[in-house]
Protein backbone atom coordinates (compact mmCIF):
# COMPACT_ATOMS: atom_id res chain seq x y z
CA UNK A 1 0.00 0.00 0.00
CA UNK A 2 1.11 2.99 -0.70
CA UNK A 3 1.86 5.78 2.43
CA UNK A 4 -0.64 8.27 3.42
CA UNK A 5 0.64 11.41 1.99
CA UNK A 6 1.13 13.79 5.04
CA UNK A 7 -0.60 16.55 5.11
CA UNK A 8 1.69 20.29 4.60
CA UNK A 9 1.45 22.32 7.69
CA UNK A 10 -0.88 25.24 7.33
CA UNK A 11 0.00 29.21 7.25
CA UNK A 12 3.14 30.54 6.71
CA UNK A 13 6.71 30.85 8.94
CA UNK A 14 7.21 34.10 9.74
CA UNK A 15 8.83 35.82 13.08
CA UNK A 16 6.65 38.67 12.46
CA UNK A 17 4.47 38.24 15.32
CA UNK A 18 2.69 40.54 18.42
CA UNK A 19 4.63 39.61 21.58
CA UNK A 20 2.72 40.65 25.04
CA UNK A 21 5.20 42.82 26.51
CA UNK A 22 7.57 45.62 25.12
CA UNK A 23 9.75 48.14 26.39
CA UNK A 24 8.28 51.33 25.07
CA UNK A 25 5.73 53.78 24.88
CA UNK A 26 2.20 53.60 25.00
CA UNK A 27 2.03 55.02 21.48
CA UNK A 28 4.26 52.40 20.42
CA UNK A 29 2.27 49.25 21.93
CA UNK A 30 -1.21 50.43 20.96
CA UNK A 31 -0.93 49.91 17.45
CA UNK A 32 -0.12 46.12 18.00
CA UNK A 33 -3.41 45.63 20.20
CA UNK A 34 -5.32 47.39 17.94
CA UNK A 35 -3.92 44.91 14.80
CA UNK A 36 -4.65 41.60 16.57
CA UNK A 37 -8.38 42.23 18.06
CA UNK A 38 -9.59 45.35 16.16
CA UNK A 39 -10.40 45.06 12.02
CA UNK A 40 -9.87 47.88 10.08
CA UNK A 41 -12.49 50.21 9.51
CA UNK A 42 -14.39 49.68 12.62
CA UNK A 43 -15.89 52.21 14.99
CA UNK A 44 -13.44 52.91 18.09
CA UNK A 45 -14.87 55.08 20.59
CA UNK A 46 -11.77 56.77 22.83
CA UNK A 47 -13.73 57.96 25.72
CA UNK A 48 -10.61 59.41 27.59
CA UNK A 49 -8.43 60.82 24.10
CA UNK A 50 -7.35 63.43 25.52
CA UNK A 51 -4.08 64.57 23.63
CA UNK A 52 -4.41 61.57 21.29
CA UNK A 53 -1.44 60.33 22.26
CA UNK A 54 -2.22 56.85 21.45
CA UNK A 55 -3.35 57.34 17.56
CA UNK A 56 0.17 58.75 16.70
CA UNK A 57 1.59 55.87 15.17
CA UNK A 58 -1.77 54.65 13.98
CA UNK A 59 -2.22 55.05 10.35
CA UNK A 60 -4.49 57.21 9.52
CA UNK A 61 -7.60 56.00 7.58
CA UNK A 62 -7.60 52.65 9.88
CA UNK A 63 -10.26 53.28 12.28
CA UNK A 64 -13.67 55.49 12.57
CA UNK A 65 -12.65 57.31 15.69
CA UNK A 66 -15.24 58.86 17.55
CA UNK A 67 -13.10 61.01 20.24
CA UNK A 68 -13.96 62.13 23.51
CA UNK A 69 -13.01 62.92 26.82
CA UNK A 70 -14.09 65.05 29.89
CA UNK A 71 -12.63 68.37 28.63
CA UNK A 72 -14.83 67.74 25.40
CA UNK A 73 -18.01 67.84 27.76
CA UNK A 74 -18.75 64.00 27.63
CA UNK A 75 -18.16 61.15 30.40
CA UNK A 76 -16.90 57.87 30.20
CA UNK A 77 -19.81 56.77 32.89
CA UNK A 78 -22.48 58.18 30.58
CA UNK A 79 -22.16 57.72 26.41
CA UNK A 80 -23.76 59.44 23.93
CA UNK A 81 -23.47 56.46 21.41
CA UNK A 82 -27.05 53.72 21.05
CA UNK A 83 -26.76 50.22 22.77
CA UNK A 84 -24.44 48.45 20.66
CA UNK A 85 -23.22 50.38 18.28
CA UNK A 86 -19.72 51.54 18.67
CA UNK A 87 -16.86 48.41 17.71
CA UNK A 88 -14.38 49.33 20.27
CA UNK A 89 -14.10 50.64 23.17
CA UNK A 90 -10.73 52.48 24.27
CA UNK A 91 -10.03 53.66 27.93
CA UNK A 92 -7.32 55.16 29.55
CA UNK A 93 -8.06 57.26 32.34
CA UNK A 94 -6.01 58.82 35.53
CA UNK A 95 -4.96 55.57 37.06
CA UNK A 96 -3.78 56.40 40.77
CA UNK A 97 -4.99 58.83 43.71
CA UNK A 98 -2.83 61.20 45.35
CA UNK A 99 -0.60 60.06 47.99
CA UNK A 100 0.19 63.72 49.10
CA UNK A 101 3.44 65.20 49.18
CA UNK A 102 5.30 65.19 45.66
CA UNK A 103 4.61 62.07 44.61
CA UNK A 104 2.63 62.64 41.85
CA UNK A 105 4.00 65.62 40.27
CA UNK A 106 3.81 66.29 37.16
CA UNK A 107 1.24 63.45 36.84
CA UNK A 108 -2.12 63.66 36.03
CA UNK A 109 -3.99 62.04 39.12
CA UNK A 110 -7.81 60.83 39.51
CA UNK A 111 -8.34 63.63 42.03
CA UNK A 112 -7.53 66.73 40.03
CA UNK A 113 -9.13 65.30 37.10
CA UNK A 114 -12.57 63.65 38.26
CA UNK A 115 -12.81 65.82 41.40
CA UNK A 116 -12.92 63.41 44.00
CA UNK A 117 -12.27 65.20 46.87
CA UNK A 118 -14.10 67.84 46.18
CA UNK A 119 -17.38 65.45 45.91
CA UNK A 120 -20.00 63.85 48.16
CA UNK A 121 -18.41 60.36 46.85
CA UNK A 122 -18.25 57.61 49.27
CA UNK A 123 -15.23 56.35 47.42
CA UNK A 124 -11.98 57.85 48.24
CA UNK A 125 -8.62 56.89 46.44
CA UNK A 126 -7.53 53.67 45.68
CA UNK A 127 -11.40 52.17 45.87
CA UNK A 128 -12.72 55.71 44.13
CA UNK A 129 -9.95 54.77 41.20
CA UNK A 130 -11.42 51.16 40.82
CA UNK A 131 -15.17 52.61 40.78
CA UNK A 132 -14.02 54.91 38.23
CA UNK A 133 -13.17 51.88 36.19
CA UNK A 134 -16.31 49.38 37.31
CA UNK A 135 -18.86 51.98 36.16
CA UNK A 136 -17.08 53.12 32.60
CA UNK A 137 -16.93 49.14 32.47
CA UNK A 138 -20.89 49.06 32.42
CA UNK A 139 -21.18 51.74 29.95
CA UNK A 140 -18.44 50.66 27.50
CA UNK A 141 -21.12 47.30 27.59
CA UNK A 142 -23.62 48.34 26.55
CA UNK A 143 -22.51 50.64 23.65
CA UNK A 144 -20.56 48.01 22.40
CA UNK A 145 -21.70 45.48 19.75
CA UNK A 146 -21.65 41.53 20.66
CA UNK A 147 -17.59 40.67 20.56
CA UNK A 148 -16.99 44.21 20.53
CA UNK A 149 -13.48 44.99 22.06
CA UNK A 150 -13.07 46.64 25.43
CA UNK A 151 -9.25 47.73 25.71
CA UNK A 152 -8.33 49.44 28.87
CA UNK A 153 -5.13 50.93 30.38
CA UNK A 154 -4.25 50.52 33.54
CA UNK A 155 -1.37 50.30 36.45
CA UNK A 156 -0.98 48.98 39.81
CA UNK A 157 -0.07 50.75 42.91
CA UNK A 158 0.70 50.32 46.23
CA UNK A 159 -1.93 52.59 48.68
CA UNK A 160 -1.42 52.86 52.33
CA UNK A 161 1.33 50.42 52.13
CA UNK A 162 -1.01 47.95 50.88
CA UNK A 163 -0.20 46.30 47.56
CA UNK A 164 -3.28 46.80 45.17
CA UNK A 165 -2.77 44.88 41.55
CA UNK A 166 -4.89 46.40 40.06
CA UNK A 167 -5.06 44.90 36.93
CA UNK A 168 -6.29 41.91 38.75
CA UNK A 169 -9.54 43.67 40.19
CA UNK A 170 -10.30 44.88 37.27
CA UNK A 171 -10.20 41.26 35.39
CA UNK A 172 -11.92 39.89 38.15
CA UNK A 173 -14.66 42.61 38.51
CA UNK A 174 -15.08 42.69 34.92
CA UNK A 175 -16.04 39.09 34.11
CA UNK A 176 -18.45 39.05 36.64
CA UNK A 177 -20.38 41.48 34.25
CA UNK A 178 -19.88 38.96 31.39
CA UNK A 179 -16.68 40.48 29.95
CA UNK A 180 -13.77 37.54 28.26
CA UNK A 181 -10.50 38.76 29.28
CA UNK A 182 -8.57 37.71 25.43
CA UNK A 183 -5.14 39.34 26.69
CA UNK A 184 -2.91 41.30 28.48
CA UNK A 185 0.29 43.58 26.89
CA UNK A 186 2.59 44.75 29.39
CA UNK A 187 4.05 47.84 28.73
CA UNK A 188 7.41 48.61 30.72
CA UNK A 189 9.14 52.16 30.66
CA UNK A 190 12.75 53.00 28.74
CA UNK A 191 13.47 55.27 31.88
CA UNK A 192 13.67 55.04 35.48
CA UNK A 193 10.51 56.55 37.05
CA UNK A 194 11.20 59.49 39.51
CA UNK A 195 10.15 59.31 42.98
CA UNK A 196 10.15 61.58 45.86
CA UNK A 197 12.02 61.12 49.13
CA UNK A 198 12.01 58.12 51.00
CA UNK A 199 13.34 56.76 54.10
CA UNK A 200 12.82 52.92 53.86
CA UNK A 201 11.47 51.09 50.49
CA UNK A 202 9.16 48.42 51.23
CA UNK A 203 7.68 47.74 47.60
CA UNK A 204 8.89 47.25 43.93
CA UNK A 205 8.71 50.89 42.14
CA UNK A 206 5.97 50.26 39.70
CA UNK A 207 7.90 51.05 36.40
CA UNK A 208 5.34 48.93 34.07
CA UNK A 209 1.51 49.14 33.10
CA UNK A 210 -0.55 47.13 31.11
CA UNK A 211 -2.97 46.85 28.13
CA UNK A 212 -5.63 44.48 28.96
CA UNK A 213 -8.44 43.39 26.31
CA UNK A 214 -11.57 42.39 27.28
CA UNK A 215 -14.31 41.33 24.78
CA UNK A 216 -18.15 40.98 25.30
CA UNK A 217 -19.08 37.54 23.99
CA UNK A 218 -21.21 36.26 21.22
CA UNK A 219 -23.06 33.31 22.69
CA UNK A 220 -20.21 31.18 23.48
CA UNK A 221 -18.17 31.55 20.35
CA UNK A 222 -14.56 31.62 21.75
CA UNK A 223 -12.23 34.41 19.72
CA UNK A 224 -10.30 32.48 16.87
CA UNK A 225 -8.28 36.08 15.09
CA UNK A 226 -9.22 38.37 12.47
CA UNK A 227 -9.72 37.59 8.88
CA UNK A 228 -7.86 41.13 8.21
CA UNK A 229 -5.70 42.56 10.48
CA UNK A 230 -4.28 46.36 10.54
CA UNK A 231 -0.83 45.94 9.12
CA UNK A 232 1.48 47.53 11.67
CA UNK A 233 5.78 46.56 10.98
CA UNK A 234 6.72 44.81 14.12
CA UNK A 235 10.08 46.01 13.37
CA UNK A 236 9.17 49.48 14.23
CA UNK A 237 8.85 51.05 11.49
CA UNK A 238 5.35 52.45 9.98
CA UNK A 239 3.46 51.22 7.09
CA UNK A 240 1.57 54.38 6.52
CA UNK A 241 0.91 57.73 7.50
CA UNK A 242 0.02 57.76 11.48
CA UNK A 243 -3.38 59.12 12.60
CA UNK A 244 -4.37 62.52 12.24
CA UNK A 245 -7.34 63.64 14.73
CA UNK A 246 -6.85 67.19 12.83
CA UNK A 247 -8.88 65.98 9.89
CA UNK A 248 -9.77 61.98 9.82
CA UNK A 249 -11.71 62.77 13.40
CA UNK A 250 -15.43 61.64 12.71
CA UNK A 251 -18.23 64.30 14.58
CA UNK A 252 -18.88 62.99 18.30
CA UNK A 253 -22.24 62.58 17.76
CA UNK A 254 -23.58 60.43 14.95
Amino acid sequence: MAAKKRKSPDGSPTNDLVFSAYVGTNDEVFPYVLSLYVAPGSIVADVTYGRGVFWRKVPRDAYKLLASDLESGVDCRNLPYQDESIDCVVFDPPYMHTPGGTAHVNHQNYESYYKNNQTNSEKKYHEAVLDLYFTAAREAWRVLKQDGIYIVKCQDEVCANQQRLTHVEIINELQTYGFITEDLFVVVRNSKPGVSRILNQAHARKNHSYFLVFRKPKGRKRWLGLKHRLQIATNGSRKSQPFSATNEELPLFQ
